[in-house]
């Protein structure tokens, strides 16, 4: 079925051609008849399988013809380049439209943010935590939502964002259409469905999460210490042009970096320390191909839109399925193809058996040739707990060996005032303006 049988807005049909796209995708095909009839949604719907267009195009659709200066539609999602990518995807939808659209989340300066809510923007995309520090100012009101869309509900769950979800609420109407978007749902989701959703058209609810049919799987078993060689070497090779790659901290994220540059490997990092104009600028030189690889804990496991990725690499496994699933839909991204690689060594066998068992297939096993599975490790990713703590500990007895020292110094210095004389012996001086006690002016 083709966009124009959805009977969607001609200016909207006309973005859509500009941008390649000539079918929807399953999840859009569902879910934009009834999104544009008026309907509540609830949809079910994994990563990579266009879910932001099937529920941004019901409601640009509507959106066209209405009053400006009135913020009209709230999106929730969990992390800023969710929301940015968001924001991205409605500005190439809406392009030939008046519609206007802001992003609205934390690390970056609050005055543009409260420059949107002011000049009423059509659509505010949002994280929770940010919308509620604007929420505490007199200029973000929003009586004007119409549609309230929820991305990603599962991963804000995660994340502990539902009270703050709830919070939310109370600054919106409660006449609205809602929009539930959510790649698993578990119960604690399922209330909150029930509390927000009107007989809503349900989408998908009976398809267990699965990966895109596009990717090819394959595990490479490895000790944990050669992980960052296998890894150097399958680039050195050429098997990878271009790769994200999942780590399990972000600690392990920031060596590995560092053991790539030092090897030659154009590579940069993104997870939660770094700030948001690092982890932007990380994310779009990917994109441009400055980097070759991008480096990640799973705050971009979902959302995130790399156009032709061939490659995504678990480095640590996933201690959940969810997680390998969704990290692996950062390739074969609408219906493409791409390869996802895991790297498994003997202690993470047990969370293998586990997404296998989701999957409902073992997956293939790949060995290297000549590679050295028996090499020493070329650089260790983690310090043992037991190390870090013993160096903790000498740290801060240094401290204190040397406070004590200080201490000492002072007690022993001849000019050093005493307590008493720092106070002054003589009598004190009124202060100015003061009269004494018991005297009259």
């Amino acid at each position: 079925m083709p966009f124009s049988k959805l009977e969607l807005h001609p200016d909207l049909l006309r973005g859509i051609k500009e941008l390649g796209f000539t079918r929807p995708t399953a999840i859009q095909a569902d879910a934009i008849p009834p999104a544009m009839a008026g309907r509540d949604v609830l949809a079910c719907a994994q990563t990579g399988s266009g879910k932001t267009a099937a529920f941004l195009l019901p409601i640009l659709h509507k959106l066209i013809d209405k009053p400006r200066r009135t913020t009209r539609v709230l999106v929730i999602t969990p992390t800023r380049e969710l929301a940015a990518q968001i924001l991205a995807d409605l500005n190439d939808l809406a392009v030939h439209t008046p519609v206007t659209g802001a992003a609205v989340f934390g690390g970056v300066s609050m005055g543009p943010q409260e420059h949107a809510f002011r000049s009423g923007v059509d659509v505010i995309i949002a994280t929770p935590g940010r919308l509620l520090d604007h929420f505490k100012q007199p200029y973000a009101k929003l009586p004007g939502i119409e549609y309230l869309v929820l991305d990603e509900a599962d991963r804000m769950l995660d994340m502990g964002f539902l009270p703050d979800i709830r919070r939310v609420l109370k600054h919106i109407p409660a006449k609205r259409q809602t929009l539930f978007f959510s790649a698993t749902m578990p119960p604690p989701i399922m209330t909150l469905v029930r509390e927000l959703l009107h007989d809503p058209a349900m989408i998908n609810l009976e398809r267990q999460s699965k990966p895109a049919v596009g990717i090819t799987q394959a595990l490479y078993p490895v000790p944990q210490e050669l992980k960052s060689s296998l890894l150097l070497t399958l680039l050195q090779r050429g098997e990878m042009q271009e790769v994200l790659v999942f780590t399990r901290t972000k600690h392990r994220a920031n060596r590995l970096h560092a053991f790539l540059t030092k090897n030659g490997i154009p590579a940069e990092r993104i997870h939660g320390n770094r700030s948001q104009a690092q982890r932007t600028d990380a994310l779009a030189g990917f994109k441009k191909g400055k980097y070759r690889v991008l480096v990640a804990t799973d705050i971009v496991a979902r959302g995130i839109d790399i156009e032709e990725l061939g490659h995504v690499v678990n480095f640590d496994v996933p201690l959940v399925p969810e997680d390998y699933i969704h990290r692996i839909g950062r390739t074969a991204r609408a219906e493409a193809t791409g390869d996802a690689f895991t790297f498994v060594s003997n202690e993470e066998e047990s969370e293998i058996r586990s997404i296998e068992r989701v999957l409902g297939k073992r997956l293939p096993r790949v060995t290297i040739p000549d590679f050295d599975y028996k090499a020493k490790a070329a650089v260790a990713l983690e310090v043992p707990i037991a190390e870090r703590i013993a160096a903790i500990r000498a740290r801060k007895s240094d401290e204190r060996a040397r406070a004590k020292e200080k201490a000492a110094r002072r007690a022993a210095s001849p000019s050093a005032p005493s307590a008493t004389a720092s106070r002054g012996s003589g009598p004190r001086k009124p202060a100015r303006g003061r009269t004494p006690k018991g005297s009259r002016p």
